[in-house]
């Protein structure tokens, strides 16, 4: 069987179709709609492979227009609005079946000299090798793991191990604050292209962040009570990195309202030094209302 990591990996790896447009795959999966974090990831491929590769991406600004269908192939189309002495820029429109489902521009930085500071962690955390894996977790709450996580488990690129134990009733979310920290790593190697690091942390960075907004409101691991979508999402990255050796995203929804939820995360090495910070919006809408 591949390695989660390995087609990971290969959903990263677009036909180049033209000089500027690029086509990307898209699982056919039981799902409602594409992984957003997959058609950000696949995005910014599109948008690293027609730069020199010699500038690390600094940042990223996307919004979600519509949703993607599983199994429908995704054509990216690139932009090449910038190339200067230390920065390019790139404009990508993903399209599909001939409806504009995504777009996003990137930014690439040549490294300069300057100087160093950052704000510490909020809180320390234990090593991820101390905490219960998601599934271990479930399997001890319900005695077995359900068929359909146990399907997510097997094609999950990432593990991911939750700082806080995870909530399943009412009682325990009352009086909880709308934040969150999971340590995360890619189930395998990626390779040594930076690029592909890069984007599969963009593609990691969508798995839980909007979790931090419904914490006061519901249980995670209960009975889902609001359909929710991604709406924009923003990155800025500040050090290199490997998405496939552990880093901690500490996540928190800072409001709530209009049935939009803003979330805030930072993503840190296990030396405490930030890498990543994200910033992402999600749409809310009630289940049966």
């Amino acid at each position: 069987m591949t390695n989660p990591a390995e087609k990971l990996v290969d959903l990263l790896d677009l036909e180049q179709i033209e000089v500027n447009i690029f086509r990307g795959r898209s699982p056919q999966e039981s799902l409602q709609r594409v992984f957003g974090g997959q058609v950000a990831g696949q995005a910014l491929v599109a948008a690293g492979r027609t730069t020199e590769g010699d500038r690390p991406v600094h940042s990223l600004h996307a919004y979600f227009l519509r949703p993607g269908r599983p199994g429908v192939p995704i054509v990216y189309q690139v932009e090449r609005v910038r190339d200067g002495r230390s920065f390019t820029t790139r404009r990508v429109v993903a399209v599909q079946q001939g409806r504009t489902i995504f777009n996003l521009t990137a930014s690439f930085h040549k490294p300069e000299p300057g100087f160093d500071h950052q704000l510490p962690m909020r809180r320390a955390v234990p090593d991820p090798e101390d905490l219960p894996t998601v599934a271990d977790e479930v399997r001890e709450r319900l005695r077995d793991l359900p068929e359909g996580l146990e399907r997510m488990a097997r094609r999950m690129p990432f593990e991911i191990r939750y700082v806080d134990r995870l909530r399943w009733t009412p009682d325990e979310i009352e009086g909880a604050e709308p934040r969150s920290a999971v340590w995360m790593r890619a189930v395998g190697p990626l390779g040594d292209d930076p690029l592909v690091h890069t984007c599969a942390l963009t593609y990691a960075s969508d798995m839980t962040l909007l979790d931090a907004v419904r914490i006061p409101i519901e249980p995670l691991w209960g009975p889902r009570g609001f359909d929710m979508a991604s709406l924009d999402h923003a990155m800025w990255f500040h050090r290199p990195f490997r998405a496939d050796e552990w880093f901690l995203y500490d996540q928190e929804s800072p409001i709530a309202t209009g049935g939009r939820g803003l979330a805030r995360g930072r993503i840190y090495d296990r030396e405490g030094r930030l890498l990543v910070s994200v910033v992402q919006e999600g749409l809310f809408r009630k289940l049966g209302g």
